[in-house]
């Protein structure tokens, strides 16, 4: 049976604390906000955590004069869902949601953009290109998807460099990590119907992978 730890409350907290100091996520994150679209009014965040990415999208289309976006954003673990729910407390255009992505998605309607930061990468390697094929369902004609996300190195040595890199050892990683390569899932996306794939920033197993729905 496929671990993850993330129900476990002292997981998901120890998590929370150390998010921050995550080596180069800004980076990332500052390269995601640049492909949301102007026009986005709906969004869906996928694995929202606290909702530290959300949040960052929400503010930067107010910063585009665009402040009139809805937002779902999903999540299993109660600790996150309690502080994503502390984040937005009182923004009546964010809807939480409980629900465990190793499941199909529920039907949430249409959206201009799709968003997910360190999260995919906790399931099973058939169920993420399954979820990456409802993801191109849910898109609105121009739609983007945006996944901030955490791959596989291509050799042994570079994993353990990266692990380093973030304070962990091969010994210490979460063992909830199923690791795929970032070219497996670029292919998975053209071959879903996605348009205009690439990866658009990379620090090691950090990437943006992202595509765009006809």
């Amino acid at each position: 049976m496929p671990v993850n730890l993330w129900t476990n409350s002292d997981h998901a907290l120890d998590y929370l604390e150390r998010a921050d100091s995550i080596t180069h996520r800004t980076e990332g994150e500052a390269a995601l906000l640049e492909f949301i679209p102007c026009a986005t009014r709906r969004i869906l965040d996928l694995g929202t955590g606290d909702g530290r990415l959300l949040a960052l999208v929400l503010r930067e289309q107010e910063k585009r004069e665009r402040p009139n976006v809805d937002a779902v954003a999903i999540d299993f673990s109660p600790a996150m869902i309690e502080a994503a729910g502390k984040r937005f407390a009182g923004n009546s255009s964010v809807a939480l949601v409980t629900h465990n992505l190793d499941h199909p998605l529920p039907e949430l309607g249409k959206f201009d953009a799709v968003i997910s930061s360190f999260a995919i990468h906790h399931l099973v390697h058939e169920r993420k290109r399954a979820l990456y094929s409802e993801i191109h369902g849910l898109l609105s004609a121009g739609g983007v998807f945006c996944n901030l996300e955490h791959v596989a190195s291509p050799t042994p040595r570079l994993h353990e460099e990266f692990l380093r890199g973030i304070g962990f050892t091969v010994e210490t990683e979460d063992p909830s990590n199923k690791l795929l390569d970032l070219e497996t899932q670029l292919r998975w996306l053209r071959e879903i119907g996605f348009v205009d794939v690439d990866c658009h920033w990379k620090w090691r197993e950090l990437a943006l992978l992202a595509g765009r729905r006809v």
